[in-house]
């Protein structure tokens, strides 16, 4: 039996086609298309291979009602059409950027620990609060009061959550040591 009349819920979701419309523009910064015809959705198939997993409709749908709501500006000018990330669409990417935000765990461990340290004002305790709750999704262990661990690479993503809570070098800070001393609480916490 065919998947045909099952089709429907085989395919991703249309959030998924937004996040990766959002991420593509937030990675790429503005795209550029020939405007060689009419067909904004064929020629934006035919020069991106991403696009291929999903129905030509949807993805020209997508585009319109990013437009529509202000996250994306697409300009024509000349023979070419731009497209790019308004201010309101590059929040939403970075939200949802920092949304989707996992570290990897290698198969061997590089005896090395991750430190966070942070010092954020009491002006910006939202920013604090929100930030100890992302570190706490990321599975980090509170090792002092406004330090943090983990035994994985993350320098990645604390450069995404600095940049997205607008943080400064005074107020954060990534340290990989090689030694903290007694460490077997915290690799029973991470079971390494």
């Amino acid at each position: 039996m065919g998947l045909g009349k099952y089709k429907y819920y085989f395919r991703k979701p249309r959030s998924a086609i937004v996040k990766d419309v959002l991420y593509w523009l937030l990675m790429t910064g503005a795209v550029y298309l020939a405007a060689s015809s009419p067909y904004f959705a064929r020629n934006l198939w035919r020069e991106y291979e991403r696009w291929k997993k999903y129905p030509k409709k949807r993805v020209s749908d997508t585009f319109y009602n990013l437009k529509k709501q202000g996250l994306i500006e697409i300009k024509k000018q000349g023979s070419q059409i731009y497209i790019n990330l308004t201010e309101e669409g590059k929040k939403k990417a970075s939200f949802l950027q920092i949304n989707d935000l996992r570290i990897n765990q290698p198969k061997r461990w590089d005896r090395k620990w991750r430190l966070v340290i942070f010092d954020i004002a009491q002006l910006k305790k939202v920013y604090r609060e929100a930030f100890r709750g992302k570190l706490k999704e990321l599975r980090f262990s509170q090792l002092q009061k406004s330090v943090w661990i983990h035994p994985y690479d993350c320098v990645s993503e604390i450069d995404i959550l600095k940049e997205f809570f607008g943080l400064t070098d005074d107020e954060l800070r990534l340290i990989v040591a090689e030694e903290i001393g007694d460490d077997m609480k915290i690799r029973e916490i991470f079971k390494i």
